[in-house]
Order: structure tokens, then sequence, then C-alpha cells
């Protein structure tokens, strides 16, 4: 497997992989994203990260069947693995023990005005 680190838009991905199963594609993605994320990526980017997941072991793909709504053409259908879901997991993890982590008297804010 390349690589276990993923960046924020990784893990987003990751995320909405899972949402969308078993219906993860390029397009799908990249609405969700921009849905419930409020990302907007170009088709091209989110093809590149669903790639480099998948290089890294966190994502598996498989062609659909042929559909009349694209005229013909398959998708490219991404799932997660074990490896992807591990690292979701670490993520959610990690934000949750550094955001515990911090002193309540640091979320004592003074309005100024």
């Amino acid at each position: 497997m390349k690589g276990s680190y993923i960046g924020e838009l990784e893990e987003l991905v990751l995320l909405t992989v899972g949402i969308l199963y078993p219906d993860a594609y390029g397009v799908a993605v990249m609405d969700e994203l921009e849905r419930q994320a409020d990302r907007r990526l170009n088709i091209s980017a989110i093809h590149a990260v669903l790639t480099r997941l998948e290089e890294k072991g966190m994502l598996k793909s498989s062609m659909s069947e042929p559909t009349e709504e694209r005229g013909g053409r398959r998708k490219r259908i991404f799932t997660l693995t074990a490896a992807g879901k591990r690292a979701i997991e670490e993520a959610q993890a990690l934000r949750a023990q550094m955001f515990n982590q911090i002193p309540k008297v640091a979320f004592q804010f003074k309005i100024v005005g």
C-alpha cells in the first residue's frame, strides 16, 4: 500500500464514497461534496483524488454495466477498502482526541464592540 497519510480532501472523498455506497462514481462524488461540504471541485480534481486513494489501497474500483442514461457507457464505481475505513476512523479519532485537549477557557470569547 502506497502511503497511509491522508489530507483533508482525501478524507472528505473517502467519507463521500462511503456515503454514496454502492453508487460512488466521479460525478456523484463531486456533486455530493458540493452539497454536503460546500466544496466546488472540477471533475479532474475528483478523479485525481479517487485514483490516488485507489493507489494507496484505500479504495477499489470496478466498472458498472452500461446504462441508457449514459449512452451505453459504463461508470467506474468506487468502494471503500478496509484500509480506507481504517484511515477515516483514525482521522476521526485524532480530531476528537485533539479537540478534547482544548481547555474550556479557550472557548470563552468576549465580544468586543
